[in-house]
């Protein structure tokens, strides 16, 4: 990225984050600090040395956790087995099936919309008071690091489709800037919606309990889905550690 994309792209991205009703606080980073602060003479200070090495502890960390695997696992089943395979894997490995939902925007949404694309799914409802603001909170974070990156997509399902209507999620999507071209809120026939959690997405944790679709579907995971539609993460969306992870995988993700 030459200057004036870099410019471009960090121009876009605070028009974002200024119009969003919560901002989160930005510090500068401890390479900033360290550009910025004078010398104090022609010794080098104890607090110089202390904060260099902060800073290289911090790369190192960095460094390791975006090199924790050289390829994402696949996963087809709901205890969240890894399996790793050096090209694709075996014909009939579980895949996100069809569906067929609609937007904020009242657009039709569907697999193709996603052909060719990385996407994170989550599922929510607009008047959820507890594990949603945060959730979604952290979801948008995401969305913020691969706001200009068009292979990039973000689906959130409705788990109350009867209370939040098209019109119901623009409103939600207004109040929340959240961009239509990036991030599609989608709702539509229950069973549908419902089927996806529990049985492509495997959203829930409740591992070998069987549910059926009038048991209500409430999960704070963020799904990682591949060009190819095949499971290649789980994240917590309330922890902040493994939201990042998310980010690191997902640029990972791209370079396969």
């Amino acid at each position: 990225m030459d200057i004036l994309q870099h410019l471009r792209h960090a121009s876009k991205i605070h028009l974002w984050k200024a119009a969003r009703t919560k901002r989160k606080p930005q510090g500068n980073s401890p390479d900033h600090n360290l550009k910025s602060r004078r010398k104090q003479g022609p010794y080098f200070p104890l607090s110089m040395l202390v904060l260099l090495m902060l800073v290289s502890c911090q790369a190192n960390r960095q460094d390791q956790s975006a090199s924790r695997v050289d390829k994402l696992p696949y996963y087809q089943e709901a205890s969240f087995t890894p399996q790793w395979y050096p090209l694709t894997p075996p014909p009939n490995f579980h895949t996100i099936p069809a569906f067929r939902l609609n937007n904020q925007d009242g657009q039709e949404i569907t697999e193709e919309t996603f052909k060719g694309k990385i996407y994170i799914a989550n599922f929510f409802f607009t008047i959820c008071p507890g594990i949603c603001p945060k959730m979604m909170a952290n979801m948008a974070s995401v969305a913020e690091a691969f706001y200009e990156d068009e292979e990039v997509l973000f689906l959130s399902h409705s788990v109350t489709p009867s209370m939040d209507s098209v019109s119901v999620l623009k409103k939600y999507a207004m109040g929340n800037d959240i961009p239509s071209e990036k991030w599609h809120l989608v709702t539509g026939d229950r069973e549908e919606i419902y089927d996806l959690g529990r049985r492509s997405y495997f959203a829930e944790e409740d591992l070998g309990l069987q549910k059926d679709n009038q048991e209500f579907l409430h999960t704070e995971n963020l799904l990682l889905i591949d060009q190819n539609r095949y499971i290649r993460g789980i994240y917590n969306g309330l922890n902040n550690t493994s939201v990042a992870q998310l980010i690191e995988d997902i640029r990972l993700l791209k370079q396969e």
